[in-house]
């Protein structure tokens, strides 16, 4: 048997190829869209990918199975709950899937979302009697459980499914062996849960103990429990839901369409009717300049995730990119299922060497120069755009608190009538914010070099908490 695990860090996502050796047969559980790389391990390994399968539909990111579907004629399985466009096997409690000395067995497992299932994995040849692992989707993480709150919009409250959830967890997962491995379809970074490790393997019985969720509590302490303190859902994850329900263009389909370059010129003319401008770049060199109106959002961070977060679905997007990384941006986007490519800007920010008037550039302060104009005369204020969380473990004294997620719809607590200094952890959100202030008229800021990290490297205990 052959189980192998793909993680997307960007998206703090796990996927699964599993495969028998014998009959040369595989499975992919939970894919990402752009599914090259399982096809090219499966053929590397001799196998052939027969069957997709989804835990649930997935609302933080469009999953691979119409992808593997077109390229391999993969059979899609979804829960038996599941309603979709396309034609799928349902999978039932107890179902179960054999080839040859791997088994998968089916349990549905309703509470992240009502369609919900979990897989238990057979190694028939090395122990029949005691499975080897289960693939918990985002039933069951390591160190925390699926929220439960993301279905209201279709009318399914978070207590019902927390409800769901703790039967799914105590009448079926709990009853494995401790043995039992566990793979989730989601790691620390998520927001699909609230306290999730950054271990990516772990088994029953390390949950049993260590989970906090899993603890002994009545079934109302534990829908009290899991149904507070969840993080703001990014507005794409019911977006994301939909879509990946939906019969839909692949990703290979849509890039084709996507990544032509477009003169300047016409960037204008596409801004100008709307369109929105993602510059890709690393925050030092937007920083250095930039396109008059563009959203920074890096390549090198948690580009999928914040690009769902704060850019527009409905409004064409403009790629500014390093020439050779236009691809890599629509990729991503797609990963999330933003599709509304409208191309990239040829030549990158060379095409502006004519045009001085559309460059702008953000000002940028070290930690150390920070401490002393924080101790002048007229210090500056503060803005801190990490969440909550960050800003009540230790903050810089006197700042003002407003998560980059929110920041948009709370532009107007920003100050406009004095200076300000922006700063999250290390550079990436607050350059992302720096962008956002940028387009609503702010002129008046600074960012924070390295973010709290290089305060917090400051002798200056007096000035942090």
């Amino acid at each position: 048997m052959i189980l192998q695990q793909y993680y997307l860090s960007c998206l703090a996502h796990a996927s699964y190829l599993l495969g028998d050796e014998g009959t040369g047969t595989a499975v992919v559980v939970d894919p990402q869209r752009d599914v090259e790389h399982y096809v090219e391990d499966a053929e590397r390994l001799g196998l052939e990918i027969a069957h997709v399968m989804l835990t649930h539909f997935h609302a933080d990111f469009v999953a691979g199975h119409l992808e593997l579907r077109k390229r391999v004629g993969a059979r899609i399985h979804l829960g038996a709950r599941a309603d979709a466009d396309y034609d799928f096997n349902p999978l039932h409690d107890a179902d179960v899937l054999q080839m040859g000395n791997m088994r998968l067995r089916i349990l549905e497992t309703p509470g992240h979302t009502p369609e919900g299932v979990c897989i238990v994995v057979d190694d028939l040849e090395a122990n029949a009697e005691h499975p080897y692992g289960v693939l918990t989707g985002d039933t069951l993480f390591i160190g925390d459980v699926g929220r439960p709150d993301l279905m209201a919009s279709v009318g399914i409250s978070a207590e019902e499914l927390a409800g769901m959830l703790y039967d799914s967890l105590h009448n079926k997962l709990l009853q494995l062996p401790d043995g039992t491995l566990v793979y989730p379809a989601h790691g620390a970074g998520s927001m699909c849960g609230k306290n999730m490790s950054k271990e990516r393997v772990s088994t029953i019985g390390e949950q049993r103990r260590f989970n906090y969720a899993l603890q002994p509590m009545s079934k109302e302490q534990f829908i009290e429990l899991v149904t507070a303190d969840q993080p703001e859902a990014p507005a794409y994850f019911s977006y994301d839901a939909l879509l990946n329900r939906r019969e839909r263009p692949t990703l290979d389909e849509t890039l084709e369409k996507v990544l032509q370059p477009l003169a300047l010129e016409q960037v204008l003319r596409m801004y100008n009717a709307g369109a929105q401008m993602l510059d890709v770049r690393d925050p030092s060199e937007y920083a250095a300049a930039h396109l008059l109106g563009s959203t920074n959002i890096g390549l090198g961070g948690q580009f999928a995730s914040w690009s769902g977060t704060l850019l527009d679905p409905t409004r064409p997007i403009v790629i500014v990119a390093d020439p050779g990384r236009e691809e890599e941006a629509a990729v991503r986007l797609g990963r999330v299922g933003f599709d509304h490519v409208s191309g990239y800007l040829e030549g990158g920010m060379q095409a502006l060497e004519e045009r001085p008037d559309l460059l702008r550039h953000t000002e940028r302060i070290t930690a150390q120069a920070l401490a002393e104009r924080l101790n002048g005369a007229e210090p500056p204020h503060v803005l801190d755009v990490r969440s909550e969380t960050e800003w009540d473990d230790k903050r810089i004294i006197g700042s003002i608190l407003i998560p980059l997620n929110q920041l948009q719809k709370r532009v107007e607590e920003v100050p406009r009538n004095s200076n300000f200094v922006i700063h999250c952890a290390g550079g990436y959100r607050s350059m992302i914010a720096a962008s956002i202030l940028e387009q609503n008229g702010f002129t008046n800021y600074s960012d924070l070099l390295g973010g709290y990290s290089a305060w917090d490297l400051l002798d200056e205990g007096a000035a942090r908490r």
